[in-house]
């Protein structure tokens, strides 16, 4: 199965990780079948970020114009690109916490309130 993963385009494995998320939220899979998916989505998951990342460190950076108004570029820093991620991930994983549970399928002005007074 990771063969095939490392072969996919960035968009197919996004796909089949949509499709795996989908099965994992409806609770009609079983145990066993649950790891399984969970297990394909963390390698989807890797993929993707992989291929996002190998991405991010092709873009350059515009920098400004000579005076033939050809634009000057340089690499983007990899570091750059780390910082982003760590800080992303942070973000998400706040966002995913606020976002599951009772709270998610309550209207939000009602979250809004709660989140408030989480501290």
């Amino acid at each position: 199965m990771a063969e095939a993963i490392d072969k996919m385009t960035f968009e197919q494995a996004l796909e089949r990780l949509l499709k795996v998320v989908t099965a994992l939220e409806s609770g009609d899979t079983g145990l066993d079948q649950s790891l399984a998916l969970y297990e394909e989505g963390d390698q989807l998951l890797k993929h993707c970020r992989a291929v996002l990342d190998q991405a991010e460190q092709k873009i350059r950076l515009l920098t400004g114009v000579d005076v033939e108004d050809n634009p000057i570029t340089q690499p983007l820093p990899p570091t750059a690109a780390a910082e982003n991620d760590s800080v992303g991930d942070r973000e998400l994983g706040v966002k995913a916490k606020r976002t599951t549970g009772r709270a998610a399928r309550r209207p939000a002005g009602d979250r809004a309130e709660e989140e408030e007074h989480l501290f």
